[in-house]
């Protein structure tokens, strides 16, 4: 119970502890490892205890937000740099003598071809294998992902603008999206960020 009372040096004889030191004279005093002083505060203290938790929960709820918001900006970076290639899309892939919706099609098959090279399938596929969850493919994607998808974005509107035909896009794509995965997935700097959040 919390009430008992033994002295710290008595604790320490009587219990062999480690983490926890004591000592007397003008520079002394009972010294402990934090998560040591933090459980004796907690068993001594409910206010303390109380504190703790709501805390953590704050911190847990700081990240949440944090990663959250990194998240977001990311897929808004992804969905910008998509004009850049819809644009060479409408530039060198849509004939003007199309109607809208022949030209949606395009589109459509352009955005998939992305979807494959990073995904390994389409936005339908997907769709179709993940019925229960909210929004596409790009919705559910990590940040990595994102990160590569946007620079992917970019790579295909210069190769569409040099009349690189879909089949040697898809494999150049592809061959970029494994690259880049390895690269963010290992990279420290990356993991630091996470970790940072």
């Amino acid at each position: 119970m919390n009430s008992f009372v033994l002295t710290p040096k008595k604790w320490i004889e009587s219990t062999k502890a480690i983490g926890i030191i004591s000592s007397s004279g003008r520079y002394g005093g009972t010294f402990a490892h934090k998560d040591i002083a933090f459980e004796f505060a907690s068993w001594i203290s409910v206010e303390f205890k109380l504190y703790m938790i709501k805390e953590f929960q704050r911190l847990k709820e700081a990240e949440s937000n944090q990663q959250s918001l990194q998240w977001s900006v990311q897929r808004a970076i992804s969905k910008i740099n998509y004009r850049i290639h819809t644009d060479a899309i409408k530039e060198n892939l849509v004939p003007s003598s199309l109607t809208k919706e022949q030209a949606k099609i395009i589109y459509a098959s352009e955005a998939d071809l992305l979807n494959v090279a990073l995904f390994g399938m389409t936005a339908q596929e997907w769709k179709n294998q993940n019925p229960h969850l909210d929004g596409n493919i790009r919705d559910q994607a990590t940040l990595e992902q994102l990160v590569v998808l946007s620079n992917m974005e970019s790579i295909n509107a210069l190769l569409i603008q040099q009349n690189v035909s879909s089949e040697d896009r898809i494999l150049q794509l592809n061959q970029v999206a494994i690259s880049q995965m390895k690269s963010l997935l290992s990279a420290k700097g990356v993991k630091f960020l996470e970790n940072d959040k």
